[in-house]
């Protein structure tokens, strides 16, 4: 039942260390106080799930609150779900990279420390202090394909996405882009990364307002010819429509400057998602994945599942079924069930 999610030969934790020290290096010259103040007005933004009247990466103090308090979080959120996608997506092997409205590239650095074979990443993104600071960033890395990463002013709906025609990458990603956009340019988001690259990823935050702009994503994609490989182990309708909303969560470690600029003083925080990944690669079919944290109760595990048949059910494991149950009792939120 757990999927052993490794890639061998890669140790991911050392890109999520360098890209700590990166930012503790890079934002040194900022204080504290000023991005503390910059985060908490970008946390009312990013909860209020409004589209912005504004650019909000609109200069570099706001910019290094930013990346100081959503890089962490995003590159979480998008390794959780490459991990997933070594199991629903195999053949899935990602040279290059285009981040559809990148902000300072979080999304990268999760590449990064998720695929070995990364040669290439496009960073697109409308804000110049987001690039500027975004290219510093990156070139703090072993790693040379974010060294070597290439940004580009690009804006919705006004500029086009660089490369020539035919040139499809590896993987596209929407990373809480979508939510800052009107409803014709979430279309026209999700229709370029589509003509970007063979497997897309949406990622949005997990509250019902995201979940439900992650289900349009989906309809998109379907619509498009691409196949869903996660979260869901089906290409039906969500059965959690009117009822729940579906998300997941991402564990994030807590650096000191992380904790300064949020206030916190936890070592760590969960961060809660939506997504959907499509492809047009070959899709491994599974069984059900794990949608809310499993019941565990004395010789009784409750598994909450969506289903591939397309239903949502909690399925009860005893003890008696032996095997069964002790696979069920290793299971977590967000796994998923082979066929």
């Amino acid at each position: 039942m757990p999927n052993d999610l490794a890639r061998p030969d890669h140790d991911s934790r050392v890109v999520a260390e360098e890209l700590r020290d990166v930012l503790a290096e890079t934002l040194a010259g900022h204080r504290v106080e000023a991005l503390a103040g910059r985060v908490a007005r970008l946390i009312e933004a990013y909860r209020s799930g409004s589209v912005p009247a504004s650019v909000i990466l609109d200069d570099p103090v706001t910019v290094a609150a930013y990346a100081a308090y959503r890089m962490p979080a995003t590159v979480a959120a998008l390794r959780s779900v490459l991990e997933q996608a070594t199991v629903a997506v195999p053949s899935l092997r990602v040279r290059r990279l285009v981040d559809l409205g990148g902000g300072t590239g979080a999304a990268g650095w999760a590449v990064a420390a998720w695929a070995p074979e990364l040669e290439q990443v496009d960073v697109l993104e409308q804000s110049e202090p987001a690039r500027t600071l975004g290219a510093r960033l990156a070139r703090g890395s072993s790693v040379a394909a974010l060294r070597e990463s290439r940004w580009h002013a690009w804006t919705l709906g006004l500029s086009a996405r660089p490369g020539a025609p035919g040139d499809v990458a590896d993987l596209a990603t929407l990373s809480y882009v979508v939510g800052e956009l009107p409803d014709a340019l979430r279309h026209e988001a999700v229709a370029t990364a589509m003509a970007a690259a063979s497997t897309v990823l949406v990622v949005e935050p997990g509250t019902p307002a995201g979940y439900r702009r992650v289900l349009e994503a989906r309809d998109l994609l379907l619509g498009g010819g691409f196949e869903v490989a996660a979260p869901c182990p089906h290409q039906l309708d969500c059965p959690l429509v009117g009822d729940d909303w579906c998300h997941l969560p991402a564990h994030v470690e807590r650096s000191a400057l992380h904790r300064a600029v949020k206030g916190g003083e936890l070592s760590y925080e969960d961060e809660k998602f939506s997504y959907v990944l499509a492809t047009r690669l070959p899709v491994e079919p599974y069984a059900a994945r794990v949608i809310r944290h499993p019941m565990i109760r004395k010789g009784l595990v409750g598994l909450p599942l969506c289903q591939a048949d397309g239903t949502a059910a909690q399925r009860l494991v005893s003890k008696r079924q032996g095997a069964d149950y002790k696979q069920a009792r290793k299971l977590e939120w967000g796994d998923c069930l082979p066929g």
